[in-house]
């Protein structure tokens, strides 16, 4: 575990909200399953920052990986998470199986998405390396970490768009968004 990664593993011990529910989410056993995105890189920038835990945080993005790429076959796993959680998590945890994330990508964000192989794949795509982080509690109570672009950006609080895909149409509006709740976030084009 590189020092970055150990140094994450302790922001996440210290969020008693966010390891509610990895806690939860391995008791499902659900296949390559990982939380992602804001509730990993906003826990860390609060930490950084010195706000309270859960400042800022929305949602729990969780995904797994389901070769059924079936609505039924996710809606049937979203329930099981949904009924794993009591109020508020059972309506801010997230889930999507990432084998299914091509069939509707492109209504939803105007831009053409290929099937995944696995979920830590996923995390490539996102629109900035910072984002793209993702963490799973392990049966041994250790954290397996998936961060294709690494840790640096998260916990410098730099947002540069993704290098692997185009300006993701979103950019500008996520940008907005996390700035205006992390106003030391640098941005970088």
């Amino acid at each position: 575990m590189s020092d970055l990664e150990a140094r994450l593993a302790d922001i996440v011990r210290a969020n008693p909200d966010l390891m509610h529910v990895l806690t939860t989410v391995r008791g499902l056993a659900l296949n390559e399953w990982r939380v992602f995105s804001g509730a990993v890189y906003q826990a860390v920038w609060n930490h950084v920052t010195g706000r309270p835990a859960g400042y800022g945080i929305k949602d729990y993005d969780l995904g797994y990986f389901d070769a059924d790429t079936s609505w039924d076959a996710e809606d049937v796993v979203i329930k099981r998470v949904a009924g794993a959680f009591e109020p508020p998590f059972c309506d801010i945890v997230e889930v999507r199986n990432q084998a299914r994330v091509h069939l509707w990508f492109e209504n939803r964000f105007g831009e053409p998405y290929d099937a995944l192989p696995d979920t830590d794949t996923a995390l490539s795509r996102f629109v900035a390396p910072a984002f793209a982080v993702g963490i799973r509690l392990e049966d041994d109570d250790s954290f397996s970490v998936a961060a294709p672009f690494g840790l640096d950006d998260m916990f410098a609080m730099v947002l540069r768009p993704n290098p692997h895909r185009s300006l993701a149409g979103g950019w500008h509006k996520a940008v907005a968004s996390a700035r205006d709740r992390w106003p030391e976030l640098r941005i970088e084009t």
